[in-house]
């Protein structure tokens, strides 16, 4: 019996990675790239350099296995940044370098977008804020007027280069849309988008399903990388959904976090959870449920800031130093989004202590905002959260895992395989070979370890967590 193979590809903020991964969930094959990141990549990327980097990728991936047929490759997804466009011309060529969702220039437009937004909407999503898509587009038609002139379509990160694969552009998928101002629950670019802030919906993409396979791999993408014709292009999705797939959280019930360069948590509901103040947002789920979640902005980019020398023995020496007692709030830029919005919000540690004590006090701290958020998340959606799936760069530090068990006095399901690649793998998957999401997910996404509270460390931490709440409260970045 011939094997089958779903290629998954996530193009980050720092880098391209590729996976290949057969019907039993094994990861078979995988190459990554790294872009040359410096200060202005944060607001401006180049998607011509993402795509090259993306064929060196898939072509490091298939050279990497000679024993792998390429027409055994069933079907290819991509992942990427959400809130991240880019404008094109009448050929589906970038009129500009595409706008990063960490770029901040949007941050006054975005003021009056969610104005806007919210006398049209009412209780519908209004967290258009300087991250987000539509705030973008709004930014750039004033920044560079001529140039918004000659923009035929606005596309995602994830829709540029399923464009670029399959040659069929203007199509993308619910999760990239919400932020750029599509109606997930009613299904259309509402009004205001045209009426209220001058963007004609003609230059916005088609919205479908992820999973939804959209044509096959061009003739001269297989002749440049060595993928088949035959394999199928299916749309994309956001980096977090597609880590939240990776972690296994698929079916109504599910909770996950996904700690990366931010802490991304989510959910799969039955019913649409809705927040007035725009903290939290609700995908579409492929088989019509919703998955609401919130994207922080801590998560492990302080690691890498830090601490990205001498990794091992940090981790190592933290097992001997917690609980701490420290409290820390590793935020390395300025601004929150969630679990409460304050643009003035700051980072803050404790002064006069040691590296080693540090890295610990920073876990733990990412572990109470993790907590706080989901307390918002229980008291938004009314769901008992029972148990936490978990993906991610930083869910491969075991003593971090535990450290956000013992916070949560929750168990937390760790998955062999964490990465957004993974997840897209999995969606590529879904309607390629298997009937659904759910499906895919059950017979490729395997368990690897579940953390248990550790009731000695249990009681202190709950102590420790309050103090990080009055903390929080005292600096004015939350209500009581």
């Amino acid at each position: 019996m011939n094997r089958t193979y779903f290629f998954g590809l996530d193009v980050g903020t720092q880098g391209v990675r590729g996976i290949l991964v057969d019907s039993f969930g094994e990861v078979v094959a995988q190459s990554q790239k790294e872009f040359p990141l410096n200060v202005e990549m944060r607001q401006e990327q180049s998607p011509l350099m993402w795509w090259d980097k993306c064929v060196e990728v898939i072509s490091n991936v298939l050279r990497s296995n000679n024993a792998i047929k390429p027409e055994s490759i069933l079907g290819i997804a991509v992942t990427s940044t959400s809130g991240t466009v880019i404008p094109l011309d009448s050929e589906n060529r970038p009129i500009h370098n595409a706008l990063m969702y960490s770029d901040k220039r949007a941050s006054v437009i975005s003021a009056k977008v969610i104005s806007i937004a919210s006398n049209a909407l009412e209780s519908e999503f209004i967290g258009f804020n300087e991250s987000s898509g539509l705030a973008k587009i709004v930014w750039f038609g004033q920044a560079f007027p001529e140039k918004a002139k000659k923009v035929r379509k606005w596309v995602h990160a994830a829709d540029y280069i399923s464009g670029k694969l399959s040659g069929v552009w203007g199509l993308t998928d619910f999760t990239n849309a919400l932020k750029s101002g599509y109606d997930v629950q009613r299904g259309y670019w509402p009004d205001f988008i045209e009426a209220g802030l001058g963007i004609s919906k003609e230059i916005l993409p088609e919205v479908i399903p992820s999973g939804s396979v959209i044509g096959y791999v061009k003739s001269d993408v297989s002749s440049d990388t060595g993928l088949s014709s035959q394999t199928k292009v299916v749309v994309g999705m956001t980096d977090g959904c597609a880590s939240q797939i990776a972690s296994g959280a698929l079916k109504p019930g599910d909770w996950n976090t996904t700690i990366g360069t931010t802490m991304v948590i989510k959910g799969v509901t039955e019913k649409r959870v809705t927040d007035s103040e725009g903290r939290v947002y609700s995908h579409r789920h492929p088989q019509g449920f919703w998955m609401p979640g919130g994207a922080s902005n801590i998560g492990s980019d302080w690691v890498k800031v830090d601490f990205n020398e001498g990794l091992e023995k940090y981790e190592k020496e933290s097992e001997k130093l917690i609980p701490t007692g420290l409290l820390s709030y590793p935020l390395m830029g300025k601004g929150e989004r969630f679990p409460f919005l304050n643009k003035e919000a700051v980072g803050f540690k404790p002064m006069n202590i040691n590296k080693n004590s540090l890295f610990s006090a920073n876990m733990e701290g990412v572990a109470y905002l993790e907590k706080y958020s989901f307390a918002l998340m229980n008291k938004l959606s009314g769901e008992e959260i029972k148990a936490v799936f978990t993906a991610g760069g930083g869910s491969k530090n075991k003593v971090w895992v535990q450290i956000r068990s013992d916070v949560l006095n929750l168990p937390v399901i760790q998955m062999k395989y964490t990465s957004g690649a993974f997840g897209a793998a999995v969606l590529a998957s879904s309607q390629t070979y298997y009937k659904n999401l759910i499906e895919a997910g059950s017979m490729l996404i395997q368990p690897s370890r579940t953390y248990y509270p550790n009731t000695q460390r249990v009681s202190a931490y709950a102590d420790h967590y309050k103090e990080y709440v009055a903390l929080l409260v005292n600096k004015g970045y939350i209500k009581t």
